[in-house]
């Protein structure tokens, strides 16, 4: 079944303004976003890049994250500059393995919300990806959570720093460790 979804997924022309994922025994089209989402990653990959530079390391977004047959197109991913190291074969991708950091900006509707706030945070931390950032308008007026320790086994992690928006969320780990996700990120509480 996953080799088919794959298989599936390689092949698949997807229309304009949407990206496609491999998760939970299906593909799925999801929209990139509306105006505030995509306000918000571009905040995130100015401040990431400013960050960041000189590192080694850089933030990406519109690329598929690839752990086993699963696919996820985050929003913003840090990765090493040089790529070459964690491609996936064929050119389809990077290697989940090689992933830094991962941030997720919750978009509008029930569907966006379970995505990534259950079934992202499972197929993150079951890839091993050290740090999950999810910016979240729709989390009682607005929250950044930051997960980290990811469980392979148990596909969850050990840690979680819930931050309201109006703080500074901080990464505690990796090449991003000390970088805050505030106000000048995520604007003020939604209320």
């Amino acid at each position: 079944m996953d080799q088919r979804l794959w298989e599936a997924w390689a092949s698949l022309e997807v229309p304009e303004g949407f990206h496609a994922e491999i998760g939970d025994g299906a593909i799925v089209l999801t929209p990139v976003g509306d105006l505030r989402h995509f306000r918000v990653n571009q905040h995130v990959l100015r401040a990431l890049h400013h960050y960041l530079k000189d590192s080694g390391w850089g933030p990406a977004n519109v690329g598929s994250v690839i752990h086993g047959f699963k696919v996820a197109v985050p929003d913003v991913f840090v990765a090493p500059d040089d790529v070459d190291g964690i491609e996936y074969p064929e050119g389809l991708g990077v290697l989940a393995s090689g992933i830094a950091l991962v941030v997720e900006t919750v978009s509008p509707g029930s569907e966006s919300r379970r995505r990534d706030r259950v079934l992202k945070h499972r197929a993150y931390a079951t890839a091993g990806v050290p740090v999950y950032v999810i910016i979240d308008d729709y989390d009682d007026g607005g929250a950044v959570t930051v997960l980290s320790g990811p469980d392979p086994e148990r596909g969850a992690y050990t840690r979680s720093e819930r931050t309201p928006y109006g703080e500074d969320a901080v990464v505690p780990e990796g090449p991003a460790k000390g970088f805050a996700i505030g106000v000048g990120i995520t604007g003020e509480r939604r209320d």
